[in-house]
């Protein structure tokens, strides 16, 4: 069992063995589907249905480019 400790401000890590099952980056969505009593968690599309071709530029992932444009 894979197992994650939720803080005070109800955030949790995803596992890196999770992460790379999921082949999940930064940026990626998730999406959680409750089914008697248990959550499934999987690697979300984006909204419209269609991954973002731009999804996958890590140019633009350090830490100051997400502050500067988090109001976007």
């Amino acid at each position: 069992m894979i197992t994650s400790k939720l803080t005070s401000k109800s955030q949790t890590t995803v596992p890196q063995s999770v992460r790379r099952l999921l082949n999940l980056k930064p940026g990626d969505l998730l999406a959680y589907e409750i089914s008697g009593g248990q959550v499934i968690l999987t690697r979300a599309l984006a909204e419209s249905g269609v991954e973002d071709p731009f999804g996958r530029f890590d140019e633009w992932r350090g830490q100051e480019d997400e502050e500067a444009y988090a109001s976007l």
